[in-house]
């Protein structure tokens, strides 16, 4: 990351110029409330992407001066402390990381300040540095960044500029797939239960509902066997905004109606064609599903522990790293001693399905146990 972060630095420095989503400064703030009013309006940018307030660069000249002999120096701690002494409205705060790069051998700190769907970040209370009794941040004043201005400190951002950062709060300038995609990480506000509803919902935005289509059905899946009752039935699972379709997929039911999970996906191991693995990504639909059917816990067992029947990643970064890991260690274990281990959860295989499928519960043992490995290695 921080080789990247050095090659965009270096990148917006060769623009001799700033921007809506970067800002030079040739060093810290000495006024803690500056700083507080330049990550507000970098927060609040219209930019929709990650902002950059890097220091040890002049703003006027562009030459590298560096921060190693800054006396106002902070560290990312350092400002989280300062942002969490502050009374923002609704407690959200902007979301910020500090890295250090190297250019021309001087120090220049990167501060990130993360892109969010909480916006407008506004103070509920005035705020001021009782150090040197400088500018004061208004409460309830909305502060952006236009281009390369920041929107002065005793002003108030223009009414379509706050209308944009409202709108895109509530997600109303999002497709109903993209509004989707941020109603499901609102774990707490869906109303669901499977064993007994055929429909969820979304508590503020009812129009986006979850429907299982159908009635459930017996099917197979490897991952069954590793649980207590290795029946498995699934359902087709519909989501509506309003009366249209805009995502299909499954609804599973493991161990006799006790466990339900959203469809995974498959993949073929690579140079073993016959090999496959089943998987989520956490940023999928699906895997935004696992996680509100979970809780947000991402627990997929039932009565017996987790045996990593189904794979989960953050990503689809995490999940090439994983695929590495694979490759290269594949055989770290002999299919025998797998064998030995989950002798039961293959004999329940074999006699479910009336001997086993090319994808089958053995491999679904030796995936989860290199990635048990893999994961205490990351």
């Amino acid at each position: 990351m921080e080789e990247n972060i050095s090659e965009l630095v270096k990148g917006l420095l060769e623009s001799r110029r700033e921007d809506d989503w970067w800002d030079f400064k040739r060093e810290h703030h000495h006024d803690k409330a500056k700083l507080v009013h330049d990550i507000i309006c970098m927060a609040n940018s219209r930019a929709n992407r990650d902002a950059y307030i890097i220091f040890g660069i002049e703003d006027e000249t562009f030459n590298v001066i560096g921060v190693e002999h800054d006396t106002e120096r902070r560290t990312q701690q350092n400002i989280v402390d300062i942002l969490r002494s502050i009374r923002f409205a609704g407690g959200v705060r902007p979301r910020i990381e500090m890295r250090t790069i190297k250019i021309q051998k001087h120090d220049i700190d990167v501060l990130i300040v993360k892109n969010t769907n909480t916006v407008p970040y506004y103070l509920e209370k005035e705020y001021q540095d009782g150090r040197i009794m400088g500018k004061k941040i208004s409460p309830f004043h909305i502060y952006t960044r236009v281009v390369d201005t920041n929107t002065p400190i005793d002003h108030n951002a223009d009414i379509n500029d706050v209308e944009y950062l409202w709108r895109k709060r509530f997600g109303l300038d999002r497709s109903p797939k993209e509004r989707l995609m941020l109603l499901l990480d609102e774990k707490n506000k869906w109303i669901f239960d499977w064993g007994n509803k055929t429909y969820a919902y979304h508590i503020d935005y009812p129009e986006f509902k979850i429907e299982r289509n159908g009635e459930f059905v017996p099917g197979w899946w490897p991952a069954a066997a590793f649980y207590s009752n290795p029946k498995m039935y699934l359902s087709p699972l519909k989501i509506f905004f309003h009366n249209t379709i805009i995502y299909e997929t499954e609804l599973w039911s493991f161990d006799e109606f006790r466990k339900y999970l959203p469809k995974s996906e498959n993949h073929v191991v690579e140079a073993k064609r016959d090999f496959w693995y089943s998987y989520y990504l956490l940023d999928s639909i699906e895997g935004k599903l696992l996680q509100l059917f979970t809780g947000g816990s991402l627990d997929i067992s039932s009565r017996e522990p987790n045996y990593h029947q189904i794979l989960i990643f953050e990503n689809k970064q995490k999940k090439s790293e994983f695929n590495q890991y694979l490759k290269v260690h594949f055989d770290d274990y002999s299919d025998e001693s797998i064998r030995q281990q989950y002798e039961h959860q293959i004999k329940k295989d074999n006699s479910e399905n009336g001997g086993g499928l090319v994808y089958s519960a053995f491999q679904v043992a030796k995936c989860a146990k290199l990635y048990e490995d893999w994961l205490n290695t990351t």
